[in-house]
């Protein structure tokens, strides 16, 4: 697939540059679930509009394509070639100073820079693609280079699956998580407190609570114990750590009135557990020690990359870190694997694993000797093959410092999203001086094991995507509406809520001037799971019921209020 879609991405250059003369290409890589295509526009400014223009011509010029053939050239040749179009004269000069071989292709009458990496017969299989999107990007993605134009876009090798994942793009559209967090009243975006920087209103901190609770309820099962962190460090802890070296750019820099020491806010715990494991003298009989954390966490991401909650600012993630000895390894992997999988079921999510190694061509981007990392490397796919999971071998999603596992979920509408991490660290503590007494005697450095169930804020916007708003009852913000029909049903009606608040359950009352059917339809476009209805047939006699009906406008008819409570309850314990 990502031969189909790089070579698409050819197919797009070649038909913006024949459109506008002003145009020359950068750079057109496959992503995940399509591909997209840098342009420097000159002073022409493109716009979605356009897309049917350019589609066009993409076919017009697909339909003259034959195989693409890859030569190799010299640099004085590549740059004759490429005289015209600045960004492929800067990436020859790389290529040549780092000695990499230079190559060209052509698939009939459009000639680029390329590596390689091509379908066979591209008249044939490039039919079905699809412009998506306008973004602007730097060159090479640094500030200081000139923003280009991307085009987004995907392509798939029949029509039937290029329409199916059109339609999942609109379905998505529905769900987008900014759009619904306004709608139901969760999550406030504002440019005044600062991009990136999430604001939950009761409601939403209501859903943000009950993951978190349900996370530490997860970390007790496996012996986790939560400590309380600070949200800024002095720089020296993360010169320790090698994130200053590796990570620096990411952080925020705190500037004080009264000192002259260099502090961030921290993008991450880990650090900070080190530190906290290292206060006082440890023994083999200590560990595993398990630590986590619920802290905000900083991150200086550029303002084209944030999306709201997928990639924000600031953000709490359930993280937790195991310092143990190498026999216990197994074992502590194991124990956080059988939460997450507890977890992604709760949630309503199929997965697989992604065993994330170190790209050995790309040394400089981790910490530690080679040696240090077949180690790692060799321990985690031992450990998942055992585990019997269905998993895939990735380079250069490593962690710097370690190989880990990530658990990737598929979303109910077919969407596959990173969400657990267990990653093996065998440099961090050593880094540290961590150390514990063996039972013969000796010092020696724990291995460091990094965790989270759910990861990180970004889980809520999965999940409010995931489910349209709709959540299950035991994560609902509001999980009952209480409906009078007329003003002297309205003290009943109270009492109801009063009962059921006492029970632990989250149920609000509608006592508006408005119609029952303006608050039933109200109710329904909050996703409120149920609506209790109070009328003259409800309060005769003063036998306690309610007339029950779900969002989904299914009427379960009249109940006693301890029925209507009962099931309630068993509904939230089972998370269903």
């Amino acid at each position: 697939m990502n031969d189909l879609r790089h070579s698409c991405a050819h197919l797009l250059a070649a038909a913006v540059i024949k459109l506008y003369s002003q145009a020359k290409n950068a750079i057109g890589p496959a992503i995940d679930n399509g591909f997209y295509q840098d342009f420097d526009m000159g002073s022409v400014k493109l716009s979605e509009t356009d897309f049917e223009k350019i589609e066009k011509k993409m076919h017009e010029i697909a339909s003259g394509w034959s195989k693409f053939e890859v030569k190799e050239v010299s640099a004085k040749q590549a740059k004759k070639d490429f005289a015209w179009n600045p960004y492929k004269l800067e990436l020859i000069e790389e290529f040549a100073k780092e000695g990499k071989k230079i190559t060209e292709n052509n698939p009939g009458n459009f000639l680029d820079l390329c590596k390689g990496g091509h379908i066979e017969n591209p008249k044939k299989e490039l039919e079905h693609f699809k412009l998506l999107s306008l973004a602007g990007a730097y060159w090479r993605g640094s500030e200081k280079n000139k923003m280009l134009t991307r085009i987004y876009a995907t392509c798939f090798p029949t029509k039937e699956e290029l329409d199916a994942y059109l339609t999942m793009l609109e379905e998505a559209k529905k769900r987008d998580h900014k759009k619904l967090a306004k709608e139901l009243d969760l999550i406030v975006f504002s440019e005044l407190v600062g991009a990136g920087l999430p604001l939950y209103t009761p409601k939403g901190a209501v859903l943000r609570q009950e993951i978190y609770n349900y996370s530490r309820q997860l970390n007790q099962k496996i012996g986790y114990k939560e400590t309380a962190l600070p949200n800024m460090n002095r720089a020296e802890l993360f010169k320790v750590s090698g994130h200053y070296e590796k990570y620096k750019d990411d952080m925020f820099e705190v500037k004080s009135h009264y000192t002259k020491d260099e502090f961030f806010l921290k993008p991450m715990n880990c650090p900070q557990h080190c530190v906290v494991y290292a206060s006082r003298p440890r023994s083999y009989r200590d560990l595993p020690i398990r630590f986590s954390d619920f802290s905000v966490l900083y991150r200086d991401e550029r303002p084209g990359e944030i999306n709201g909650l997928f990639r924000s600012r600031a953000f709490t993630q359930d993280d937790g870190h195991c310092f143990c000895r190498e026999d216990q390894i197994e074992k502590e992997f194991t124990n956080v694997l059988s939460v997450i999988d507890e977890a992604l079921q709760s949630y309503g999510f199929t997965y697989w694993i992604r065993l994330s190694l170190r790209d050995p061509k790309t040394p400089e981007k981790y910490l530690g000797n080679d040696a240090v990392w077949k180690r790692a490397e060799g321990k985690l796919r031992s450990i998942v093959e055992k585990s019997k999971i269905p998993y895939k071998e990735v380079l250069g999603e490593a962690a710097i410092y370690g190989p880990k596992i990530d658990f990737i979920a598929q979303d109910s509408i077919g969407r596959e999203w990173q969400i657990s991490t267990i990653q093996l660290d065998m440099i961090m503590p050593g880094r540290f001086n961590l150390s514990y007494i063996d039972s013969d005697g000796t010092s020696k450095t724990p291995f460091m094991v990094h965790r989270a169930i759910i990861g990180s804020e970004r889980f809520i916007a999965i999940l409010i995507e995931h489910y349209a708003g709709k959540f299950p009852l035991w994560l609902s913000p509001v999980q009952v509406v209480i409906v009078p029909i007329a003003d002297r049903h309205a003290d009943a009606a109270r009492k109801i809520v009063d009962q059921l608040q006492d029970e632990g359950v989250r149920a609000e009352l509608d006592d508006r001037s408005e119609t029952m059917q303006a608050k039933i339809r109200d109710a329904t476009l909050q996703k409120v799971p149920y609506m209790g209805i109070i009328g003259d047939r409800e309060t005769e006699g003063g036998n306690g019921k309610i007339s029950v009906r779900t969002r989904e406008g299914k009427d379960l008819g009249q109940q006693k209020v301890s029925q209507f409570l009962q099931r309630l309850k068993e509904e939230i314990d089972k998370k269903i």
